[in-house]
């Protein structure tokens, strides 16, 4: 969605002071700067809002998954979320 080559632009925005703090916190322990890591977290937050239009809009056009669907669509996730983690099954629950 966005690349590392992007022109930045600096913003003010008013955080709590803890989540400031581990944010902080977040960012030194990967060894990036502040910036880099809110960025991420903002660019999934727009990745998870696109992907829930575009599930709405195909249950709009389709109809609603089933039950069915949802299990073996959260299968599939906590598979690759395991693959991509290192943890079998972590994040099944």
């Amino acid at each position: 969605m966005y690349g590392n080559h992007m022109a930045t632009k600096k913003v003010t925005v008013t955080l709590p002071e803890e989540l400031v703090e581990a944010l902080g916190a977040a960012a030194r322990e990967e060894g990036i700067p502040l910036s880099r890591l809110v960025a991420s977290a903002a660019e999934w937050e727009l990745r998870r809002r696109a992907g829930r239009r575009l599930v709405a809009d195909w249950q709009a056009e389709h109809g609603a998954f089933t039950a069915e669907e949802l299990a073996a669509a959260r299968a599939e996730m906590a598979a690759a979320d395991a693959q991509a983690f290192g943890a079998p099954g972590a994040l099944a629950a």
